[in-house]
Order: structure tokens, then C-alpha cells, then sequence
């Protein structure tokens, strides 16, 4: 199946624009979190109040959830064992009394035939916080700089790995934006959906500097220009036939996954059309732009050095 069978698009001679797409999104971003003023943090990052309940009966984890939310707190975890219920709210309350109280009182008047018995409550101090923090940023630093050596081993020049990292910087930090600027919480959910977001990113800009690396060697004599155009289309139909499955799938997780999942796929949703983007107009654009300002400066060079006086 095929959208369409080729295109002739000029993707350089626009690249300014794209630059400046680009440009406002990062602007978007910064402004989301200077106006939110700090992340929505999760339970993992900031702990919370523990409650174990037992029920008589098994008790439907939907009809539990939709209890707590209808209690008013709107950032908690279930963990279901049995008859057992686990329940980790973010919302620290004065009084662990008071936590209880709302509680079973909201899940008694939901599930009025099935009785319930609380087996302990107690604070708890975030699960991973900082140490998580600092994983986190670990994994990103070392699969930038892995992506980056990779991708400069693969195509002989660090230009090619820097471009990617650029791209992928580009994805993972305006996905993160949106996350902020809707105020969903950042927990190790989102976490992986940002990895994943950058997994995908790396793999079509790969595609796409392989075909043009191939038709460097082809079209050796051809303008750079040229090849980088014809090379992006080439590519194009590839490209977009696999960023709509993605994207497909991401929607519907979006729209029917359910709460547990609705960041995941948010970011997803999100990080697809980011990811094209960046491979087209951002990666490939860039390493355009670098190597035609080097040309220019040896160019400069060489002719300074050709009217000096010997």
C-alpha cells in the first residue's frame, strides 16, 4: 500500500522555516514550565500516605478507583492482591485519620454490599525520589552519548551523531513540554515513554542518513543539496507509513487504554509527530547547514592564504 508513489519536495531551500517551527515549539516549552513553575511530580518523586484495605469479597479495582477519585484526590496507585487493596496517595494530609476517614467513607458509599476493613495506614517517603532522579538522567546522558558515538562510527564523522543527539534533545524535551503544560504527573511511566519517544526518534533519523550516505557515494558529483532532497524522499513514504501505524496505536492507548496508561500514550502520541519532524527538519537540515558554513570558511581560508604576500 502506498499514499503516494514519490515526491519532489525541496526540503533545504525551507529549512528556515522548519528552524523556526522548531524555535517556537522550544519556546512553547520553556514558557510551560516557567508558567507551571516546576513539574507535576509523582508519587515515585515525592511520596505520600500508604493505606491497605481488605474487602470481604474481591472487590473490582475500577469500582475502587472510581471511588478514591470521587473522594477528591486525583494523584494515587492501586496495587490489587486478592481481596487485599494497596492505595499510595500524593496528597499529604495533616492527619492520617483524616485520609482514612475520606476514604472509607467514599469507598463504603461506592460499594455499599461488599465490606471493607482497614489493615494499616501509614506516611511513606517516595519510592525511588532522588536516586531515581539520578538514574533517569544517567539514562539519558549515556543514550545520547551512545546514539552519538554509534552514529558516528556507522557514518565516519561525529557530525552525523551530533546531528542525531541534536534531534533527539529536540523530541524528548518539547514531549516533556506538553507533559508540563497539561500538568499530567511525572512518574516512571512517563519516564519510559520519554526513552521510548527518543528510541524511535534515533531509528527513522538512522534511515533517513543511511539513504543519504548511500546516494553520497552514487551521486558522488551531484549538489549536496541536491541529494539531501532526494534522499528525503525517498524515504518519505517509509517514513510516514510507519510514524501513522505508531501513531495509530499511540491514539487509540490514548482514547480507550485507560487512566494507568493515558500518559504513556499521551507522550506518544506527542513524541510520533515530534520524531518526523526532527528527522526530516531538523537532523538533516542541520548536517546541510554545517557542512555548507564549513565550506565556506576552508573557502575563505584558502583564499586569504592564496593573496598574502610571500
Amino acid at each position: 500500500m502506498q499514499f503516494f508513489k514519490s515526491t519532489d519536495i525541496d526540503f533545504i531551500n525551507n529549512r528556515y522555516k522548519f528552524f523556526f517551527a522548531a524555535g517556537l515549539l522550544l519556546l512553547m516549552t520553556i514558557s510551560s514550565l516557567i508558567y507551571r513553575g516546576a513539574p507535576n511530580y509523582g508519587i515515585d518523586f515525592t511520596g505520600g500516605i500508604l493505606m491497605q484495605i481488605s474487602f470481604q469479597k474481591e472487590a473490582a479495582l475500577d469500582d475502587v478507583r472510581r471511588a478514591v477519585e470521587e473522594s477528591g484526590i486525583k494523584s494515587f496507585e492501586l496495587q490489587k492482591s486478592d481481596n487485599l487493596i494497596i492505595i499510595r496517595a500524593k496528597k499529604k494530609f495533616e492527619f492520617q485519620e483524616e485520609f482514612e476517614k475520606l476514604i472509607t467513607s467514599s469507598i463504603s458509599s461506592k460499594i455499599p454490599d461488599n465490606p471493607m476493613k482497614v489493615e494499616r495506614i501509614e506516611y511513606v517517603g517516595p519510592s525511588v525520589g532522588k536516586y531515581l532522579y539520578k538514574q533517569t538522567v544517567y539514562a539519558f546522558v549515556f543514550a545520547f552519548l551512545g546514539m552519538i558515538v554509534y552514529v558516528a562510527f556507522r557514518f565516519k564523522s561525529g557530525l552525523w551523531g551530533v546531528a542525531s543527539a541534536i534531534g533527539i534533545l529536540h523530541d524528548v524535551f518539547i514531549s516533556f513540554g506538553f507533559v508540563v503544560l497539561v500538568n499530567k504527573e511525572i512518574n516512571i511511566t512517563a519516564i519510559a515513554a520519554l526513552l521510548t519517544v527518543a528510541g524511535y526518534s534515533i531509528n527513522d533519523t538512522i534511515v533517513l542518513f543511511d539513504r543519504i550516505k548511500e546516494n553520497l557515494r552514487l551521486a558522488a558529483k551531484e549538489d549536496f543539496a541536491t541529494i539531501i532532497n532526494k534522499s528525503v524522499n525517498e524515504v518519505l513514504v517509509r517514513t510516514v507509513v510507519t510514524s501513522v501505524t505508531i501513531f495509530i496505536v499511540s491514539c487509540s492507548l490514548f482514547f480507550f487504554g485507560g487512566e494507568v496508561i493515558h500518559t504513556f500514550a499521551y507522550i506518544m502520541v506527542i513524541g510520533t509527530i515530534l520524531g518526523v519532524f526532527s528527522t526530516i527538519f531538523i537532523c538533516t537540515p542541520f548536517v546541510y547547514e554545517y557542512k555548507i558554513r564549513r565550506n565556506k570558511r576552508l573557502k575563505a581560508a584558502i583564499a586569504q592564504n592564496s593573496i598574502r604576500p610571500k
